[in-house]
C-alpha cells in the first residue's frame, strides 16, 4: 500500500503521480455509510454538489437514525447517504449502489447486501477490531473469511492515514479521527474526477473561525485525492460526462429548500407577506430552517412552543391578510386538525405542509412514508373538505407549493401540501425559473363594501357573499373602515356571516363549502402510453400504472424497463388528489388494469374504489424506504401474467 502524499499541497498541484486509465460511465451509485458521528450526510451533501457542478443528472437518498447520536459500532447506528448520478434522466437514488464507502463492521453488515453484484467496497479497515466485529455478528472478519469474494474489495486504514496526514497539527488521535470522512470524500473526489474548490471553499466557510479544524479538514480531504492519485490500488479513475439538460441557471436543491422557496415566490407574485408558524419537527423542521433566512422578502417565521400554536399563529396571519402557512410532520398534523377546521369554517388562506413520515405515533421520524393521505382528507371532524396537492420529486417541490398557496388564496381554504421525508431530505438538479414564470394570483383583498342594506342605500359589507365562480368568500383585512364583520367557529349564516344554528342554512353552507373545494380548477392528468417506445406503440396498453408523490421516480424508471422487456404499460401521475382530475374516471375505465403503488397499504386505492368502482390492485410497502424500481417492474410482470388479478368490476360509465 502507498503511503500518503504531502497533505499540505493542493489536489491541483500533485507532487507525484501514477498514470491512471480513465473509464467513461453512463451513470454510477455510490453509497457511503459509517456511524451516525461519522459524518456522512456531510460527506454525501459535499458530493451530491460537486457533482451537481459538472452538469450529471442525479438523485440522493439520505437515511439516517432517528437518535442524534445512536450507540456508536451498532446496526441501529449506521447513517448512510446514497447517490445516483448519470449522464441521462434520473428518476431514482437507484436500487442497488455500485460503490459502498463503509466506515466500519455495522456500516458494512447492514448495506453490503444491497450492493450489486461484482461492485466495489471501499472499507476503512481501522475499526475491524474483535471487540467491534462481534458487536455486529461477525464471528471472523469478512476482510479475512472470504464471504466478500463477490466484490471488488479496497481495505484501507482511512482512518490512520487521516491521523498521520495531521500529526503536526497537535490534534489528539480522537479529534484527528473526526476528519476521516473527508479523506473518504478526497478519495471519491479522486476516483469519480470532482472538483474540489467548491467543497474547500464550504470547508472554509463552514470553519472560519475554528483554524484548527478547518487546517485538519482541508489536510484531510486533500490526502484523501493525495491517495488515490499515488496508490496503485485504484489503477482505473472514472468519468461519468453531464447529463442533456435545457438551457438555464440550475441548482442542485432539496425538496424542504424547493417547498421554502415555492411558498416564497407565490406570496410574492401574490403581493403578500409570508408568516411560517410552525413547532420543529422532523423531517419537515428544514423548511423553518430555510424560512428564516429569507427576512429579507418580507418573511416572517415564528418558532412556537407546541403544533396547535403553530397553526394558530399562521390562520392568525391570514385573518389580517398575510398568507399562513404551517410545517409539520403526521403527529403534528393530528395536532393541528382542530385549527384546520377552524380554517374551513373561517374561509381563509392557509398553507398546511405535512412531510409525512413513518408512523403510526412517533413511528420512524427519519424514516419516509406516505401514510398520511386520509388523514389529510378526513382528520377533522365535520363535513371539512380540503384540497390536497402532492409533490413528486425534489425539484417539483417548487412548483406544488405555488399551487398550493394559487389554491389558498383564490379559493380562501386550508390547503393540505402531502410532501415526504424521501422527497424532503433528497436532492435533484433545479432549474432555477424567472419570477415571472412563477403563476401570480390576486389575492383580491377587499377594500370597500360589497352590498347595501335593506335601505338599497346603506353601504354594507357581507362577509360570505361568494364569487359565483370560485364560491369564495370576500377576504377582509381587520381595521378596514366599513368592513367590519365577525368571525369564529360557530356556523355562519350564508351571505350575512350571522351566528346561525338554522337546519336549513347548515345544510347549505356545508354544501357550499364541498362544492368550492370540488370546482376548484385542476388540470386533467395525462397518461404517457410511452408510444413507440422500444418498438411498441402502448398506446392501447392494457395495464395503468398510476401514483401520487414521491413514487413518479420508481414508477417512471419501472415503466421504462418494463416497456424494455416489451410490455404494454402506460403510466399517470397525481398531484392533485382533491379534487381530483376531472377526466380520471375516464382513465381509469380505458385500461383493463390499474396498478397503484404507494407507500402505505392502499390510502389512494381505497378512494379510487369508492369514487369510481374500479377495482384497482394495490402494490404496498412501509419499511421506512422509497420503492425500488425493481418492486414495481415485479408488480408489473405480476399483473401482465395474471398472477395478481382484480376481482371482477361493474361498468362505472
Amino acid at each position: 500500500m502507498s503511503t500518503v502524499p504531502d497533505p499540505q499541497r493542493s489536489p491541483e498541484q500533485p507532487a507525484h503521480r501514477v498514470d491512471k486509465q480513465v473509464e467513461v460511465l453512463e451513470r454510477v451509485v455510490i453509497r457511503f455509510a459509517g456511524d451516525s458521528g461519522d459524518g456522512m450526510q456531510l460527506t454525501g451533501d459535499r458530493f451530491t454538489a460537486e457533482t451537481a457542478s459538472l452538469g450529471n443528472d442525479l438523485a440522493t437518498l439520505p437515511n439516517f437514525p432517528a437518535e442524534i447520536r445512536a450507540p456508536a459500532g451498532t446496526l441501529p447506528g449506521v447513517s448512510s447517504f446514497q447517490l445516483h448520478f448519470a449522464d441521462h434522466d434520473v428518476t431514482t437514488p437507484g436500487d442497488a449502489p455500485d460503490v459502498l464507502v463503509a466506515m466500519n463492521p455495522a456500516a458494512l453488515r447492514a448495506n453490503v447486501h444491497d450492493v450489486r453484484p461484482g461492485g466495489t467496497l471501499i472499507i476503512d479497515t481501522d475499526d475491524f477490531t474483535p471487540r467491534n466485529l462481534a458487536k455486529v455478528g461477525y464471528a471472523t472478519s469478512p476482510l479475512d473469511d472470504g464471504s466478500l469474494e463477490g466484490y471488488r474489495v479496497h481495505a484501507l486504514p482511512m482512518q490512520s492515514m487521516t491521523v498521520e496526514a495531521l500529526k503536526d497539527l497537535g490534534l489528539s488521535r480522537k479529534d484527528a479521527e473526526r476528519s476521516k470522512n473527508m479523506f473518504a470524500l478526497g478519495l471519491l473526489s479522486w476516483l469519480y474526477e470532482r472538483p474540489t474548490a467548491q467543497t474547500e471553499r464550504f470547508l472554509t466557510a463552514k470553519f472560519a473561525k475554528r483554524a484548527a479544524v478547518l487546517e485538519a479538514n482541508l489536510r484531510s480531504f486533500r490526502a484523501g485525492w493525495a491517495f488515490g492519485e499515488t496508490t496503485e490500488a485504484f489503477p482505473v479513475r472514472f468519468t461519468v460526462p453531464p447529463a442533456p439538460a435545457e438551457k438555464g441557471t440550475y441548482r442542485n436543491v432539496t425538496g424542504n429548500a424547493a417547498l421554502a422557496y415555492g411558498l416564497v415566490a407565490a406570496a410574492h407574485r401574490a403581493g403578500l407577506p409570508l408568516v411560517l408558524g410552525s413547532y420543529p419537527i422532523t423531517p419537515a423542521s428544514d423548511i423553518l430552517h430555510t424560512l428564516s433566512g429569507l427576512k429579507r422578502f418580507d418573511v416572517t417565521s415564528l418558532q412556537v412552543e407546541d403544533e396547535i400554536a403553530a397553526v394558530g399563529a399562521a390562520l392568525g396571519a391570514s385573518f389580517g391578510g398575510a398568507l399562513g402557512v404551517t410545517t409539520t410532520s403526521g403527529p403534528g398534523l393530528a395536532l393541528k386538525s382542530e385549527t384546520i377546521g377552524l380554517a374551513v369554517a373561517l374561509e381563509l388562506p392557509l398553507v398546511v405542509v405535512d412531510v409525512q413520515r413513518g408512523g403510526p405515533s412517533t413511528g420512524l421520524p427519519t424514516k419516509t412514508e406516505q401514510s398520511d393521505l386520509l388523514q389529510a382528507m378526513y382528520g377533522r371532524n365535520g363535513e371539512s373538505p380540503v384540497p390536497v396537492v402532492a409533490p413528486s420529486t425534489p425539484a417539483d417541490c417548487f412548483d406544488a407549493a405555488v399551487d398550493a398557496v394559487r389554491i389558498a388564496v383564490k379559493y380562501r381554504t386550508p390547503v393540505l401540501l402531502l410532501s415526504d421525508g424521501y422527497l424532503g431530505n433528497g436532492a435533484e438538479p433545479w432549474r432555477v425559473p424567472a419570477a415571472h414564470d412563477v403563476h401570480a394570483v390576486d389575492p383580491d383583498i377587499s377594500t370597500d363594501p360589497n352590498s347595501t342594506a335593506d335601505d338599497g342605500m346603506t353601504p354594507q359589507f357581507r362577509p360570505f357573499l361568494r364569487d359565483p365562480d370560485t364560491l369564495a368568500r370576500p377576504w377582509a383585512v381587520p381595521g378596514t373602515a366599513g368592513l367590519e364583520h365577525r368571525v369564529g367557529g360557530l356556523e355562519k349564516a350564508d351571505v350575512t356571516g350571522e351566528i346561525s344554528y338554522d337546519p336549513a342554512n347548515h345544510d347549505r353552507m356545508v354544501r357550499l363549502r364541498r362544492a368550492k373545494v370540488k370546482g376548484i380548477e385542476v388540470p386533467d392528468v395525462t397518461v404517457d402510453t410511452g408510444d413507440h417506445a422500444g418498438g411498441h406503440d402502448h398506446a392501447d396498453s392494457d395495464l395503468l400504472v398510476l401514483g401520487w408523490g414521491s413514487t413518479r421516480g420508481p414508477i417512471t424508471a419501472a415503466v421504462r424497463e418494463a416497456r424494455r422487456r416489451g410490455l404494454r404499460v402506460a403510466q399517470a401521475h397525481l398531484r392533485h388528489l382533491n379534487p381530483l382530475p376531472a377526466n380520471l374516471g375516464e382513465v381509469l375505465l380505458a385500461h383493463e388494469h390499474v396498478l397503484v403503488p404507494e407507500m402505505n397499504l392502499g390510502q389512494l386505492a381505497l378512494l379510487l374504489r369508492g369514487r369510481y368502482l374500479v377495482d384497482v390492485i394495490s402494490c404496498n410497502q412501509v419499511r421506512g424506504l422509497p420503492f425500488t424500481s425493481t418492486e414495481i417492474v415485479e408488480a408489473i410482470e405480476d399483473v401482465v401474467a395474471g398472477r395478481v388479478r382484480p376481482t371482477p368490476r361493474r361498468d362505472a360509465r
